[in-house]
């Protein structure tokens, strides 16, 4: 995708800790930039500010990285996500990690493709994926300059 096609972007800088011998970013630490980029988005969308009553837990059922590029130790990068889909009980969220430039310019890095799944606490089982969480998302990722659509199905 294209940075346009993002409505939330994070910008923040690698630490020397987070590379390993090779002078890069060590693979599993994409998992934990994805974690960054996933929390300040919802943070940004407001879920947690939206039927404060409701329970609102999430496990991640599926987490895939795709490489294209390495991330050097004191770089600016810039994640960024969207909500790609909705079901019945889960969701499917991509968050991009690109270089920060100052221009702007697309500079991908990586892609992680994440699919939570809408769960009880006390049983971990799938529930229902309320209506509304699909709608707050939507009408989020809808501020984005180039908006793809969001696959949704309604719940039953």
């Amino acid at each position: 995708m294209s940075k346009k096609d993002f409505a939330f972007h994070y910008p923040f800088r690698v630490r020397w800790s987070e590379t390993d011998a090779q002078g890069v970013v060590f693979n599993a630490r994409y998992l934990d930039y994805a974690d960054v980029a996933i929390t300040e988005y919802w943070r940004a969308v407001g879920i947690r500010l939206v039927n404060r009553e409701e329970p609102l837990e999430f496990h991640v059922k599926k987490a895939t990285v795709t490489w294209f590029a390495p991330i050097k130790p004191d770089e600016m990068i810039e994640v960024m996500a969207r909500t790609l889909r909705t079901g019945r009980t889960s969701m499917a969220q991509i968050v991009e990690i690109h270089g920060h430039n100052a221009d702007g310019a697309d500079d991908l890095r990586a892609e992680v493709e994440l699919v939570n799944v809408f769960v009880d606490l006390a049983t971990h089982r799938p529930m229902v994926l309320p209506d509304w969480i699909a709608r707050l998302f939507t009408d989020f990722d809808a501020k984005a300059e180039n908006a793809p659509l969001l696959e949704t199905v309604p719940a039953q």
